[in-house]
């Protein structure tokens, strides 16, 4: 990345001096906590980032399921398919997509442009899972990319992006399957590739990078369509005669959020590494845990900013926010919540590890 790091850390460190803290309610996912899942295996084979999949690796490895309407099942299913494969060495994290589009278009051409303007396709990683310091990534069918480094989701501070954040030796394609920005004929799809190196995320994450051996990150993808007429030849945006605006986008997701909003970590999908080559054998996703107290957790940050709202004062139990104990194996757990002003931290122990969630949504966890 084009940061250094002495740089990149005095970045964060001022924002975060600088950050505002938001305390007022905000939207609840309204679908059942279940995180989509991937194995990713490994190939000793080298990838050329073309756009084309046509490496032996990429015939070995499973498509994702195709995407979904990003509030899941509360809306009708996407008009066109979008799916996902994953891939890794010991160098690069590849990502290939196929999207269905029988009009491929495009206008923007700088990096860092703000790609969603048009169709695009979007990467968001969260290494450690604890919903801060994340990537996210955003493509067109021009192959323009825009790449931002986030402290924390915008809910917890109006200053989460760092827009001067660069991949280096990032590597991206993509293949047209048609034509495009022509509308006088009917396109199939477009398939891109891309290759994060793994350098790009030592300097953000407590994870082992590159991952070890069934190591889980959390990632989803975005895919975003707007709704175009052909005017004078060219694609233009539907307007909505009601605000003289074009209609608001569709948001299709591997992992559905329950949400209009891709900013909440806790409901992006699970990527599990293998050591095992692509085509050479197969494992099971492994359950943690871990992962369902970090949802009863987030329960309780999402109960604690609605208390906040009304109160104007954090709850310090779980039973004025209620929420019941947590039960494990039949034994029934309780968090200890402790508030300073407005500012509060929740504790919760299990056998083997020790969760903290503070106020701005972080959650914590270290051996017991």
């Amino acid at each position: 990345m084009q940061l250094n790091n002495k740089k990149f850390l005095i970045v964060i460190l001022l924002i975060l001096f600088s950050q505002t803290i938001f305390a007022q309610s905000i939207p609840v996912p309204q679908i059942k906590f279940s995180p989509r899942k991937y194995i990713c295996y490994f190939t000793h084979e080298n990838i050329t980032i073309d756009g084309k999949l046509d490496e032996t690796s990429w015939k070995n490895v499973k498509w994702t399921e195709d995407f979904v309407d990003i509030e899941g099942d509360l809306k009708p299913k996407p008009r066109f398919n979008t799916k996902v494969k994953m891939l890794w060495d010991k160098n690069y994290f590849y990502i290939a997509a196929q999207l269905e589009e029988p009009h491929i278009w495009a206008t923007l051409k700088n990096r860092d442009d703000i790609i969603f303007y048009d169709n695009d396709f979007e990467v968001f990683i969260d290494p450690d899972g604890d919903t801060h310091r994340y990537v996210e990534f955003e493509m067109n069918a021009l192959n323009t990319v825009w790449d931002l480094f986030l402290i924390k989701p915008y809910r917890d501070t109006d200053k989460a992006a760092l827009h001067g954040f660069d991949i280096k030796n990032l590597k991206s394609a993509v293949s047209i399957f048609g034509s495009i920005n022509n509308p006088s004929d009917i396109d199939s799809c477009w398939t891109l590739e891309i290759a994060f190196p793994w350098e790009a995320f030592k300097e953000i994450t407590s994870a082992n990078v590159p991952p070890q051996d069934n190591d889980q990150w959390r990632i989803n993808f975005s895919r975003v369509e707007w709704r175009t007429n052909v005017v004078n030849s060219k694609y233009e945006k539907v307007i909505n005669p009601e605000t003289n605006k074009p209609y608001p986008e569709d948001n299709w997701v591997w992992s559905p959020q329950g949400v209009i909003n891709m900013h909440y970590p806790e409901m992006w999908g699970y990527v599990q590494f293998s050591k095992i080559e692509a085509g050479k054998g197969y494992i099971d996703f492994i359950e943690n845990q871990s992962e369902q107290i970090k949802w009863y957790l987030r329960n309780i940050y999402y109960q604690q900013r609605a208390y906040f709202d009304k109160n104007k004062k954090y709850a310090d139990n779980i039973s004025a926010l209620g929420i019941e104990p947590l039960q494990i194996n039949g034994i029934f757990y309780t968090p200890e919540i402790k508030v300073i002003d407005d500012m509060y931290k929740c504790t919760f122990l299990d056998d083997e590890n020790i969760y903290t969630l503070y106020h701005d949504g972080l959650i914590n966890i270290k051996k017991n």
